[in-house]
This record gives structure tokens, C-alpha cells and sequence, in this order.
């Protein structure tokens, strides 16, 4: 009988993020033939006040909320409602007649006509031509969104649509990979095939067959309490150690209260074990949440291989693809072995992480609460640890 892995190595890399103040507090599990094999939880949820990281605690998801957007929008292609190779305008025509960025423009009036229609697809891999309005700071389209209030919270979805609309797409559907608000379409299209509020749609459809009880928009009042604090630290070099409360990110008294809007692309809450009731659904097999070919569309590299992960003002990231709800590993890298190729993983600019790996059959969720903690050298650094203690296993 084999010997369990050894997590130790993973566990140690977390601890060590807390005890020098890059993150508050850090709870990691991964799950593997129907059983949790490592559940680690260290650090504060709250540091001020004292109260211990546990893992019922409550996160905000940020762009985590994509992965359930995905889902939800797979089954409903399951359903029959559309399929992944609809145009967007059949729902939502204002986006049938928008207009593109030409390169080098210096204003956003400097655009072309669209040459093809935005297809469903293309908003799930990022490849419709829209920003995120986030890391692009300075250029024409990131003043335009913020200008427009597309990342405000005092709009609803249909208002979103028509906020969106007014603004050009930054590049020709299908042309180029972009981090983006498509999956907030993807809410709105939600909204209009089902006839219910995003919120609920994902409560009825997915949230509640799956058993997400701490999965929503905003909190109940007993809740309230489990929320975790946001902490910040330094943006641009992450391994400088210190943090900071932040208590008014994404906004003020965010999850606690009502807002209009309540979109695909961000703002849930969450909590590890309802992520890990979502992934255990994502990997392949008779108790998968999708059809097989709505999952093997997920898992799947969408992007060709000219085309990858790439953020504004970063260096593109070749050994990453992009599937339908989050990157798809192609090959090593110094960031990740061998061993996690063909995983999906993806998280939010909280510091919530999560990954499926259907070569290993693992799913593992990471989270904490350290905003612009995306993708931190934390995050890799265990993972490395976690395929080394799965590979010797």
C-alpha cells in the first residue's frame, strides 16, 4: 500500500508567506479519489483583532466568480439554450454593431467596423476583444471604461450592456488573447435566456444542486461574521513583506450589502469547501456537473498555439493556454513542472487559488486574502511542492 504524500514541503511554503507578513493567512486542501489528502490552515482571517484563519471562513472570490460563470454557462449550452459558436448579438444586439481599436489609436473615436460577429466562446477564453479595465492603466480603452463606469457597482447587467456598448473592443473578435469583463456578458446572456436575475440563476442552477450554501453576492446576516479581512501589500514586488487593512476593496461595506450590480466577472464570496464542491464536479467521470463534451471544452486549450496568457505591461506567458474558465498549462516552466500540464487552474486578484488536474485527478484550492495576491510567487511555489509530494507518492 502506498505511503500518503507528503505535503509537508507544500504546507511549509504557506507558512512561511505568513510568518513574514506577505499573507494575513493561508487555508489549502486538495481532494483525490473522493477524499481530502491535505488540508492545511494557517494565520488570521482577521489580524487585528486576533481571530484565527479557519477553513469554514468566508473569502471574497473576485475573478473566481469566472469559474462559475463558466460553468453555469456550459450548462446551460447542455440545456440546449445556445451553443458555444452563437453570436452574441442574437441576445444582446447593441454588441452586433460595435466598433474596434485600431492599432496605435489615440482616442476612441479612432476605430474600425467590426469584421466578425462576437461568439459565446470567445467570451469564455478572453478572445472577444474586450478589456478588464484593471491592468491596462493609462491607455485609451482603460480611461474609456473607467470614464463610461463599466467597473462601477451602480449598474445592473442590462445597464452594464448599454455602458459597454458605447465603448470599442480593443482588438477583432478572435484575433488576440485579453483578460476581460466578457464574462459579464455571459451574466447578462444568463439573464436573458432564463428569465431570472444572475444571482438567482446561479443559486437555482448551480449553487444550490451543488450544495454552495456560502457561495453568493451578498451575505446573510449570520454569515456576516465568517468574512474574512482584505489585506494589501506591495504591488508591484510582491515579496516585499508587510501588509496593510484594506477595508473599502473592491468597495465599501462589498459582499455585506446590496449593490446593482451582480456580474459574471467578480464579486462573489466563497468559501473553500463550496469551491471544492464546484471542482470536484470539473474533473471527468460519471459524477462530472457537465456533459463530456461541455467539460472537455472546459479543460481544453482554446487559444492557438501562436497565442497565450499575456497581461498588459507583463511578458506573455507561453506555457500558458487559456481554456473556457481559466489557464490551461502546456508545458514546464520555472514557475511549474512537468507534472501539471493539462491542468486548468485560474483564482482572483484576492488571492484565492484553485486548479483541476485530471492527469493526477487532484483539484486543490488555496485561499487567502491579499488583494492583488494573484499569481504571487506563494502560489507557485507550493504548487511545485504539491507536484513533488504527488510525484513520490
Amino acid at each position: 500500500m502506498n505511503q500518503a504524500p507528503d505535503f509537508s514541503g507544500a504546507h511549509a511554503v504557506l507558512q512561511s508567506a505568513v510568518d513574514t507578513q506577505l499573507l494575513p493567512g493561508a487555508s489549502a486542501l486538495i481532494w483525490r479519489n473522493g477524499e481530502v489528502i491535505a488540508d492545511f490552515c494557517t494565520g488570521h482571517a482577521n489580524i487585528e483583532s486576533g481571530e484565527l484563519l479557519r477553513r469554514d471562513h468566508i473569502h471574497r472570490a473576485f475573478s473566481n466568480t469566472k469559474l462559475l460563470t463558466a460553468v453555469l454557462v456550459l450548462h446551460l449550452v447542455d440545456q440546449g439554450c445556445f451553443a458555444l459558436d452563437d453570436p452574441i448579438k442574437t441576445w444582446i444586439p447593441a454588441l452586433g454593431k460595435v466598433r474596434v481599436l485600431r492599432p496605435g489609436a489615440t482616442q476612441l473615436s479612432d476605430t474600425d467596423a467590426l469584421q466578425s460577429d462576437i461568439t459565446v466562446r470567445q467570451l469564455l477564453s478572453h478572445q472577444a476583444g474586450f478589456s478588464h479595465g484593471v491592468f491596462d492603466i493609462g491607455t485609451v480603452i482603460f480611461n474609456g471604461y473607467h470614464a463610461a463606469g463599466v467597473r462601477r457597482c451602480d449598474a445592473a447587467l442590462d445597464e452594464l450592456m448599454a455602458r459597454l456598448a458605447t465603448l470599442p473592443l480593443l482588438h477583432q473578435p478572435g484575433t488576440a488573447w485579453e483578460y476581460s469583463m466578457a464574462p459579464d456578458v455571459l451574466a447578462r446572456l444568463v439573464e436573458i435566456v432564463t428569465g431570472m436575475g444572475f444571482s438567482d440563476a446561479l443559486q437555482s442552477l448551480l449553487l444550490a444542486p451543488l450544495g454552495m450554501a456560502d457561495t453568493d453576492f451578498v451575505l446573510r446576516a449570520d454569515q456576516a461574521p465568517r468574512l474574512c479581512a482584505m489585506y494589501g501589500g506591495d504591488r508591484l514586488d510582491p515579496t516585499l513583506p508587510g501588509l496593510k487593512r484594506l477595508d473599502d476593496t473592491p468597495w465599501p461595506q462589498a459582499n455585506l450589502r446590496s449593490v446593482p450590480r451582480e456580474g459574471g466577472a467578480s464579486g462573489l464570496c466563497t468559501t473553500q469547501d463550496d469551491m471544492l464542491a464546484l471542482l470536484k464536479g470539473l474533473l471527468p467521470g460519471p459524477t462530472a456537473c457537465l456533459s463530456a463534451s461541455s467539460l472537455a471544452e472546459l479543460l481544453r486549450d482554446q487559444l492557438p498555439p501562436t497565442r497565450c496568457v499575456h497581461f498588459p505591461g507583463s511578458a506573455a506567458m507561453p506555457n500558458f493556454g487559456f481554456g473556457l474558465g481559466g489557464a490551461v498549462t502546456r508545458s514546464a516552466s520555472t514557475w511549474q513542472s512537468n507534472l501539471s500540464v493539462g491542468e486548468l487552474q485560474w483564482g482572483g486578484l484576492g488571492g484565492t487559488h484553485w486548479w483541476v488536474s485530471p492527469a493526477s485527478g487532484c483539484v486543490g484550492v488555496l485561499m487567502t486574502q491579499r488583494f492583488f495576491g494573484f499569481w504571487n510567487p506563494f502560489w507557485f511555489d507550493y504548487k511545485q511542492q504539491v507536484y513533488r509530494a504527488l510525484s513520490a507518492d
